[in-house]
């Protein structure tokens, strides 16, 4: 946390605001999250308002990738595992391309950031991914779910904690590193060069961002897979 505040500040600004002694929020955090799921209500809602047998316009691209999602879905989860974690995997990697993306845009009288850039969101996020199989496989296997923790013997135990503590880590840190690094790399081109070179850089940062959406739902749905492998 101290790192994200000392490469942020000055340049990226999280509104921190104390509700009461040792609770602080970030303002700007919030912002930009509700302004990302209103972003992806309205598509969804463009997208499915007039739906039509032969798509098309933002209805086309939304159920481009959507069947592109259901695909990856049903290669590393099966048709189960697809059916069950469709809704939450659809819906989180339209939060995170949509929030990646949206701290590039132009800075029209407003301080526009990634939600994704806060280290508290992200690291959220992956804790919410890491329940989300834990609800699945409680669902799938009962109780019994979490025999893995004590296998092959009672004596990994600490050992599985261990590697379960450090996934959800990874992944938070992967998605902030990249985003935060990127948006402060932006400020700083358009202080040196504000011409040609920053609008480069925006459209290198417009596929990071897409890539790392994909990597973190990559990720969730190889977390995801084996209690559907584990439940046949």
């Amino acid at each position: 946390m101290e790192v994200a505040e000392a490469a942020g500040e000055g340049v990226i600004h999280y509104l921190p605001v104390e509700l009461f002694d040792g609770v602080v929020i970030n303002m700007q955090t919030m912002y930009m999250s509700w302004l990302t799921m209103a972003v992806v209500a309205v598509i969804v809602f463009a997208a499915t308002r007039k739906a039509e047998i032969i798509p098309s316009g933002i209805q086309n691209v939304v159920e481009v990738f959507i069947d592109w999602l259901n695909g990856l879905m049903e290669g590393n989860m099966g048709s189960e595992g697809r059916r069950a974690a469709a809704p939450f995997v659809i819906t989180l990697f339209l939060y995170l391309f949509i929030g990646n993306e949206i701290g590039l845009l132009p800075q029209v009288g407003a301080h526009l950031t990634s939600p994704t850039n806060d280290i508290n969101v992200t690291l959220g996020m992956a804790i919410t991914v890491s329940l989300t199989v834990y609800v699945f496989g409680v669902m799938r296997n009962g109780l019994g779910y979490f025999k893995h923790f004590i296998q092959p013997s009672f004596l990994f135990l600490p050992l599985n904690l261990l590697e379960e503590l450090s996934k959800p880590t990874t992944m938070a840190l992967r998605l902030f590193g990249n985003i935060l690094a990127g948006e402060i790399l932006l400020i700083v081109l358009y202080k040196l060069a504000p011409w040609v070179i920053p609008d480069i850089w925006i459209g290198f940062s417009l596929i990071v961002g897409f890539i790392q959406a994909f990597i973190f739902t990559m990720l969730t749905m190889t977390a995801i897979a084996p209690v559907f492998r584990s439940h046949h």
